[in-house]
């Protein structure tokens, strides 16, 4: 086989190894960026991007047919689910063309083909088209393979009746009835999604709340919308199985130690995702996994294996897509023999479900476990003049601040617009920020970051547009 001979490779284009290949071709690192299948990965074909069309297409109708009472009348809007995947594809099409011509443009060679590893730093290419196959000699290798979602027993995915994100997104129409196994991020997203449609949703829990991964006061917020737009959500339910009769499927769960069924015509398993570090030579390289499958790494990325480093999702939470995009960057700058390490201080996490979360920095509970005396300012999106004249009050910002100091520890939001609010959050975090600074810089009104400043008043007993406690 023909031998090509690089400095770095980086295996798998989603949106951890196409910043890294871009990084590298940027510091003059004669690399090569193998995917087998679409560049930009999960986030932007199967996730982050078509999610969040159709997101803000199904709100956007739900918001219409909601706008009676400020005097605006549009009748019952129609959907049209084939045209709003055309429309969805679109927007994933020039994402990612964009992604190619990116990397190349950056002196990067981009190439289409499964990769498998042979031993230390040979990898072979070998190409959907047929032609013969390569052989890749490379100083750095970059695992940027990713994850896939979890599967769970009695529920074969079939993207039919069962269904998973990748499946649910491709829906050409609307379910009448559909269960989401799993109150996660991803579930709730997406059963939502359908509900703002005309979908009746019910969700399945195994634990006794949806959305575990945010405080609790910002997941009831979440939870009474659901409930609120005609939804149901069990908790402590063990999804069984199913069966099919009278057309529909008939979804059998263990709640509270007695079995009960919900009808369905779509079954949403949304479960969780695993990492992608077996079944393309991995092992040859004696690459340590943690108990759960994946990859572990040091503060610069680096495997216990010298010079192969992983990024994203593959080597663990948060599975985000800003996470693996700081990463590629991180390992990039390292194979160029820069002085750099991962030390973000934190990663913020959106949830765009109605109405969105998003959050930086410690939750309550991470606070107080990690020994802080804390104080809280929370602002209440229902005083706000901004999402009054939006029409948009569900919600609240909360910041947490260390009582000894006044430090910000964490900022949460749920309510309009909060994944862009949570920006200025995470700036305030990574600065090691005071709730001083927040509260001493003048936001403009009216808008909803004010309620970041009022939040962070409100910790210090200094909000003008909410009651104090004395300080």
């Amino acid at each position: 086989m023909p031998t090509i001979k690089k400095q770095a490779l980086v295996i798998g284009a989603g949106t951890g190894g196409y910043p890294c290949a871009i990084r590298l071709g940027q510091l003059g690192v004669d690399a090569m960026l193998v995917e087998k299948a679409e560049p930009g990965g999960v986030c932007l074909n199967w996730g982050c991007i078509p999610s969040k069309a159709l997101i803000s297409a199904t709100k956007l109708a739900h918001k219409a047919q909601h706008a009676e009472h400020m005097g605006l009348s549009f009748g019952a809007p129609t959907t049209d689910m084939p045209k709003m995947q055309v429309w969805k594809a679109g927007i994933v099409s020039k994402l990612t063309g964009g992604v190619k011509q990116l990397v190349k443009g950056s002196g990067t060679q981009y190439v289409t083909a499964t990769a498998e590893i042979l031993g230390p730093g040979r990898v072979k290419l070998s190409y959907p088209d047929g032609k013969p196959d390569d052989i890749v000699e490379c100083e750095h290798l970059v695992i940027a393979t990713g994850s896939v979602p979890i599967e769970i027993p009695g529920f074969s995915v079939d993207q039919d009746k069962v269904r998973d994100s990748t499946g649910a997104l491709e829906l050409d129409f609307v379910p009448e009835h559909m269960v989401c196994i799993g109150g996660g991020i991803i579930g709730l997203e997406l059963g939502q999604t359908f509900q703002r449609l005309g979908t009746k949703l019910t969700v399945l829990e195994g634990l006794d709340r949806i959305l575990s991964v945010c405080d609790k006061d910002l997941a009831q917020v979440v939870a009474r919308q659901i409930k609120q737009d005609g939804g149901e959500i069990v908790t402590n339910a063990m999804a069984k199985g199913f069966s099919e009769r009278d057309g529909k499927l008939w979804v059998r769960a263990e709640v509270g130690g007695e079995s009960k069924e919900f009808p369905a015509d779509v079954v949403l398993v949304a479960v969780g995702r695993r990492p992608v570090a077996k079944g393309f030579g991995l092992d040859k390289l004696g690459v340590e996994l943690d108990e759960r499958g994946f990859i572990k790494v040091d503060a610069r990325q680096q495997t216990n294996v010298a010079k192969v480093y992983a990024v994203g999702d593959v080597c663990g939470q948060p599975m985000l897509a800003h996470k693996a995009s700081h990463e590629g960057e991180v390992v990039a700058e390292v194979i160029a023999g820069k002085n750099t390490v991962n030390d973000a201080r934190t990663i913020p996490n959106v949830v765009f479900t109605e109405p969105e979360i998003a959050s930086a920095g410690l939750g309550e509970a991470e606070a107080k476990q990690a020994g802080h005396t804390i104080e809280i300012g929370k602002f209440p999106f229902s005083i706000s003049g901004r999402a009054m004249a939006i029409d948009e009050t569900n919600g609240f910002v909360k910041v947490i601040i260390d009582k000894s100091d006044n430090r910000v520890l964490g900022i949460h939001v749920v309510g309009p617009e909060a994944s862009d609010l949570i920006s200025e959050a995470a700036l305030a975090i990574e600065m090691g920020a005071f709730a001083e600074d927040i509260a001493l810089t003048v936001h403009p009104h009216p808008t909803l970051g004010e309620a970041v400043m009022e939040a962070a008043k409100h910790a210090l007993g200094e909000a003008i547009h909410v009651g104090n406690r004395r300080r």
